[in-house]
Order: structure tokens, then C-alpha cells, then sequence
């Protein structure tokens, strides 16, 4: 990848990330990984407590990007036509006919909001948008537009009245993201940035087009053959005999995870994959793959404990 190339997404990059430190304060770290989600080609998953300004961030992010948007407000009632869409009956000139209502789903970035307090019928209707970027609605195929990118949220903290979700959803996600509350320092900013009449302003930064591209040089950025190995060690580590895990992550997890560290190298203006950004990656591509056992968390191990053994181990 030339230098030049590199300038010009460097560019872009750093006029994205300014624009968002207008709305967002803090929480740097995560909106890379959202970013860089979306330079995979990917969904994610971010995990927090209410309050975070996560439908902000996402909003935000469609904006600057120039990006259709959609939120999804995830309840145990929400139908899977609620989301894909459904068939209505119209009158026309020549008569009855059936027309399709696209649902929210038909955007470029989906915001499902608390996606574990809907059910699993209405959950699996994301399954073939995220893998497939297609919809099926009776016999018919309907094809996304791309780029499509899910942002589902859920909150650790209760519990009461939701549904996990499986293996095979989360499998879909590239990250698992966390989110924590900020510092004295950043929530007196938050407070003093919107606790006035004026409220900050954003412009477009890149086009629907320009993304495109981006998530095809991402793919090109080089790994050497070392690091795809080293890659391929982590995960099939998960997958031996640990004591911790009962079950580990899928080749879905290699391919994430070599995605994520050209995407990471290539968002911090480098022409090739570092190990750091493999080992940097490995805890957001990892810690919604690998399942613990139920022993593992009556003692209160984590899946991030667990990453970094792993990482030492290897």
C-alpha cells in the first residue's frame, strides 16, 4: 500500500474522528472498534450501561459518513415483519395488489437498541441481513444495500425479562464491544457541552463511495504468513483443553480476527499488520466466542481474563 494512499485515509480518518469528538467526549477506544467494524465490513455488539450516548455515537457516525440510518427498538412483542419488512394489500387502478414495505432493516447502518429483550423468532431475522445482506420475505429475495452495518446494544445490568442471545447470532458479530462510564474530567465536559442552547454541529465527512473503498484497501493491507500463524495458534487454543472454556471460537473468529488487525493498521496509518494489532483485536473479536464454563463464572473469571492467559500462552 503506497504512501500516498495512506496520507489521503489518514486524512479522512483524522477529520472523522475530530468531527466526532464534537458530539462525543471520551470513549475513544470504542468508537475505533465501531469505525474499524465497518472498514471489516462487519456488525458489533457493544456492551454497556444505559446512558453511554451509544444511539448518539451511531447517529453521529451515519451522519459524517452520509449514511441512510435506522434504530430498531428491541421488545419482547417486536415481530420479525417489524423488521425485514412486510407485504401489504393496496388498491391500485387495475385493482388489488400486494406491495412490499421495506422495514428498518433496509438502511446502511441499523442501530438494534437492547437486542437481547427481543425473541429469538424475531432476533434470527437479523441473521441472514448480517451474514447474507439479503432479506427474505415470503418467496421473494430482497438484496441490501451496501455498506451494511448492525450496531446491536444490549445492558449487562439487568437481566429480567430478556433473551440470550445464541451462539450462532453472536458468531455474526465481529466485535464484542465494551463501553465504560467516563472520567470526573470527561462527564463535567459532557455536562458543560450539553446543558446550553448550543448544541454542537457536524458535518459530512466522507461518502457512501469513499467507504466503499476504504473497506476494499482495508482487505489489502499485507500480514505476513507469521502473524496469519499466530493468528490461527490463538484460536485454535481456545478450542483445547481449558479448563475455563467449554466451548472455543470458530474459523469465523480467524477470519475476524486477521480483518480486524489490517483494519487497525490501516485506521492508525500503518502499511502492514503489527502483533500488537493482533494481540489489541484478539479481545474484541474474542470475548463473545469463547463460552465459559458455568464454574468459570461462579468464580467470577471473565472472557478478557481468559484472552489475556491466552495471549501470554501463545
Amino acid at each position: 500500500m503506497s504512501e500516498e494512499i495512506l496520507e489521503r485515509a489518514g486524512d479522512l480518518f483524522s477529520r472523522l474522528f475530530n468531527e466526532l469528538e464534537k458530539v462525543i467526549v471520551g470513549q475513544r477506544e470504542p468508537l475505533e472498534q465501531i469505525v474499524m467494524t465497518i472498514l471489516c465490513d462487519g456488525h458489533a455488539l457493544v456492551e454497556s450501561n444505559p446512558g453511554l450516548g451509544k444511539t448518539l455515537m451511531i447517529f453521529t457516525l451515519a451522519r459524517l459518513m452520509e449514511l441512510k440510518f435506522s434504530r430498531i427498538q428491541c421488545t419482547p412483542d417486536l415481530m420479525p415483519s417489524d423488521i425485514t419488512g412486510t407485504y401489504i394489500l393496496e388498491e391500485t387502478d387495475e385493482g388489488k395488489r400486494f406491495r412490499f414495505e421495506a422495514g428498518p432493516v433496509f438502511s446502511n447502518i441499523v442501530l438494534a437498541d437492547e437486542i437481547n429483550r427481543a425473541s429469538p423468532k424475531t432476533q434470527s431475522a437479523l441473521l441472514e441481513a448480517m451474514q447474507e445482506k439479503q432479506v427474505t420475505v415470503g418467496r421473494q429475495t430482497f438484496a441490501l444495500e451496501r455498506p451494511f452495518f448492525v450496531l446491536a446494544t444490549q445492558n449487562p445490568i439487568e437481566m429480567e425479562g430478556t433473551f440470550p442471545l445464541p451462539e450462532a447470532q453472536l458468531d455474526r458479530f465481529l466485535f464484542k464491544i465494551k463501553m465504560d462510564y467516563p472520567t470526573p474530567a470527561e462527564e463535567m465536559a459532557i455536562v458543560n457541552r450539553y446543558t446550553t442552547n448550543v448544541m454542537p454541529e457536524v458535518s459530512g465527512v466522507m461518502s457512501r463511495d469513499a467507504l466503499l473503498k476504504l473497506q476494499m484497501l482495508t482487505r489489502e493491507v499485507p500480514i505476513s504468513n507469521e502473524l496469519k500463524q499466530h493468528v490461527i495458534n490463538i484460536i485454535t487454543t481456545t478450542r483445547k483443553d481449558i479448563p475455563e472454556i467449554a466451548y472455543g471460537a470458530s474459523p469465523r473468529a480467524s477470519i475476524g480476527l486477521i480483518l480486524a488487525a489490517k483494519a487497525r493498521a490501516f485506521l492508525h496509518g500503518r502499511s502492514f499488520v503489527s502483533h500488537e494489532d493482533v494481540e489489541a483485536m484478539a479481545y474484541p473479536v474474542l470475548r463473545h466466542r469463547i463460552i465459559l464454563t458455568f464454574e468459570a463464572e461462579r468464580r467470577g473469571i471473565t472472557p478478557d481474563l481468559v484472552i489475556s492467559r491466552i495471549l501470554e500462552a501463545v
